[in-house]
């Protein structure tokens, strides 16, 4: 068989085209500005030479592209790629939760992303940046840049003003618009940064500053507009399928007269004599009429009552459980010692008020309840093992630390504090010896997470709480004992913005307890909904309970999923 030379041409084109273009057009980045380019290598942790000519840097980015963008779960640790295959319902193969290897293979065999979209969809940024985004987030970009708010000022009006208004915001403050530098984020605060890599599961960098963060969020910004968008496809096509239990439901619950009175007014030919599985039948063939329909309308509006008030029941539990969450950090922060309060601000780079009052510091540990932690600091070792502190201290180049860390019998708070002060005395002395630190830190604190308290004895335990001031109950089981410093801990290094399970699983939870209601709804009508509202709410509230219980348990497991609740 001959090929022509043209069907040849066509089919290297192809096979060029599944790099990052597609057959008709080019890629995305063939038009960035060289600022775009280095801004895209640098999100993506990609080295590149400077100076470096315009056509290296798209070389650069071409030849990762593939790779990060188009197969971007490559790079993702086991933890999101179980939440990947979780939040699309699909069970992690047994045996492989730990195997990164397996779970890249499961992720592949479900994405459904192509090259082509992938490019396609870096041509117009602004269609798809947004997504994400909270509508206090739309409202602060809106005021922040100038764009007179719409009316009436819904999500969509909001989405539609910003797009339509986007470039000429960025060419007004001088700025890129098709891979858009920090400018885009200059209304939102680190803990808006940090809360949106918490809530879908990604990784906070670390050490943070405020460009990392930005970084983080506009690397996974399209991966979160998608999976936005497969949630809300999702929850549509069960909303439709609800939609036909309901109306099954509805009719079986009718009597024959019931359904020829509907038929009959919708002008729905009855043949004479038609026994009740062909009425059934006959109306289910038509049931595109209930909707619109007169006789159906009332119990339309009773359904739709109860939807919408298992809804708000739900809305309203899921409200007063984050309530709950700061009602259970401002308690636990009641009871902390002030040097503990300092600590919280310390590790944030916060300015703790001079001679200030307990009340003070308390004020203004919850105005930063969300801030993000700065990075390392001499309090990334509070929640050390003693072997942690032995091993870390043992690598120091300080005869007098290394001393202390083959003491015989030494004990932990010893330990901690020989640790803090080599950390700040790095810190103070900066250049290579300070590297060394802060490149130690970065290798080992995931490891020193893993199994935080597991192995702590009672009195490192009771000494931990004394170092919050928290009372240690009389004759207190070892076990009471992890989960105190844990919630504790977990508090201090996260304040409110406890990492959880990611947002979507959160969204298709809400959406099943509405479409259970439907479900409901047609059987059983209001009451029975607004019933199943309430037991929403109580399921919310339980878990806020349950999750206080065990609150940083599964935090401090680096690699695990989160299942806090809070």
């Amino acid at each position: 068989m001959k090929f022509a030379w043209s069907t040849i041409l066509v089919l290297a084109l192809a096979a060029e085209g599944t790099v990052a273009s597609t057959w008709f057009g080019k890629a995305a980045y063939n038009k960035w500005h060289e600022t775009e380019l280095e801004r895209w290598l640098s999100d993506h942790n990609i080295p590149y030479p400077t100076p470096a000519d315009r056509k290296d840097l798209e070389n650069l980015v071409k030849s990762n592209w593939n790779s990060k963008i188009t197969e971007p779960y490559n790079d993702w640790d086991s933890a999101q790629l179980q939440s990947y295959l979780e939040s699309k319902g699909h069970e992690v193969k047994k045996g492989t939760e730990a195997n990164k290897e397996s779970l890249v293979s499961q992720v592949k065999h479900y994405w459904t992303d192509t090259a082509d979209s992938a490019s396609d969809s870096y041509h117009n940024v602004k269609d798809w940046v947004f997504d994400s985004w909270s509508d206090s987030q739309l409202k602060s970009f809106m005021d922040k840049n100038g764009i007179p708010a719409p009316q009436p000022r819904k999500r969509d009006t909001m989405l539609a003003t910003i797009r339509a208004n986007y470039e000429s915001v960025a060419k007004k403050l001088g700025e890129t618009a098709q891979y858009p530098g920090n400018w885009l984020y200059g209304s939102w605060s680190e803990s808006d940064l940090k809360e949106f890599l918490d809530e879908r599961g990604i990784p906070v960098p670390q050490p943070s500053t405020r460009d990392k963060l930005i970084a983080s969020v506009r690397r996974n910004s399209r991966l979160a507009s998608l999976n936005m968008e497969d949630t809300a496809a999702s929850a549509s096509a069960s909303a439709n399928a609800a939609k036909e239990s309901l109306s099954d439901a509805l009719f079986d619950s009718w009597s024959d007269s019931d359904i020829k009175a509907w038929a009959d007014k919708n002008g729905i030919k009855v043949p004479q004599g038609s026994k009740r599985n062909e009425l059934l039948a006959l109306a289910r063939k038509h049931r595109s009429s209930l909707y619109g329909d007169t006789v159906a309308s009332s119990a339309s509006s009773a359904f739709g009552a109860a939807t919408s008030k298992a809804g708000n029941q739900y809305a309203a539990a899921t409200d007063d459980a984050s309530m709950k969450a700061e009602d259970l950090f401002n308690s636990a922060i009641g009871g902390w010692s002030e040097s503990r309060l300092k600590a919280f601000l310390d590790a944030r780079g916060v300015p703790v008020p001079q001679g200030g009052k307990k009340d003070e510091l308390l004020a203004t540990v919850r105005l930063n309840k969300h801030k993000a932690t700065t990075g390392w600091s001499a309090w990334t070792f509070d929640t050390w093992t003693t072997e942690n502190l032995k091993k870390w201290l043992s690598t120091q180049n300080n005869k007098a630390v290394n001393k202390a860390a083959n003491k015989a019998g030494a004990s932990r708070d010893e330990l901690l504090k020989q640790a803090q002060e080599a950390y700040a005395s790095a810190s103070k002395s900066g250049g290579t010896s300070y590297a060394s630190v802060t490149s130690y830190l970065a290798a080992a604190t995931d490891a020193a997470k893993d199994t935080t308290f597991d192995t702590w004895s009672d009195s490192d335990l009771k000494s931990y709480l004394d170092s919050y001031g928290v009372p240690v109950p009389q004759n207190g089981k070892t076990d009471e004992l992890k989960a105190m410093a844990r919630r504790n801990a977990n508090y201090f290094r996260y304040g409110t913005s406890t990492p959880q399970g990611t947002i979507f699983a959160r969204l298709q939870l809400g959406a099943q307890w509405v479409l259970d209601q439907l479900k409901i709804g047609a059987a059983s009508g209001r009451k029975e909904a607004g019933y199943q509202g309430e037991k929403a709410a109580d399921y919310v509230k339980e878990g806020v309970t349950a999750a206080t219980n065990r609150a940083g348990e599964q935090a401090q497991k680096a690699g695990d999923k989160i299942k806090e609740e809070l």
